[in-house]
């Protein structure tokens, strides 16, 4: 029995991916040591850092749901862009009104785009590399609600984001190693 290769818009949908979450994995976690250094109150370049996350993903949606044309639908990709716009914009007005509100901000933004993200890897199975994706969208969802309940906390601190953003780096850097094979198939 021979193996059949994927075909090329298979194949470089998920080398696209590949390189993509390599790059979302040294992303966050760059981004998770600088805010580490700040997360006890909101300074000027701790509220740059908060918008550029979601800012971030809204960019990575971008190149997805351009490389992903040939594979889906990038309907809920654009909907992941719109949401993580409108969480950056979120964020930039809620980083004024301090902590709880820019907890309340991304952990709203945590919900959604997990689940987006959960959405949109589960008929991406067949790429390989979706499991840590869907597993990460269910996790994000989980922690958006956590968010939104130490929001009210009597010393809500921004760790919690911190903590967000590792295991999401994370999870993208095993679905790159994971997409490897398909990325490969010519």
């Amino acid at each position: 029995m021979s193996a059949v290769a994927a075909p090329s818009g298979t194949a470089g949908t998920a080398s696209v991916l590949r390189r993509l979450y390599f790059v979302r994995f040294a992303f966050a976690i760059v981004w998770a040591l600088v805010m580490f250094t700040m997360a006890s109150e909101i300074t000027p370049v701790a509220a740059v850092l908060l918008v550029l996350y979601p800012l971030f993903d809204v960019g990575a949606a971008v190149v997805d749901a351009r490389s992903s044309r040939t594979t889906g639908s990038p309907v809920l990709l654009y909907v992941n862009m719109a949401v993580s716009l409108a969480a950056a914009c979120g964020l930039a007005i809620a980083c004024a009104s301090g902590i709880p509100a820019v907890l309340g901000v991304w952990g709203a933004w945590a919900i959604v785009s997990g689940l987006v993200q959960l959405i949109v890897a589960v008929p991406r199975r067949k790429l390989g590399g979706q499991w840590p994706m869907i597993t990460s969208g269910a996790i994000s969802a989980l922690a958006g609600a956590s968010f939104l309940a130490s929001a009210g906390a009597d010393d809500p601190a921004l760790t919690g984001a911190i903590g967000y953003a590792i295991p999401g780096g994370i999870f993208f850097l095993v679905s790159a190693l994971r997409l490897g094979p398909t990325a490969k198939q010519s």
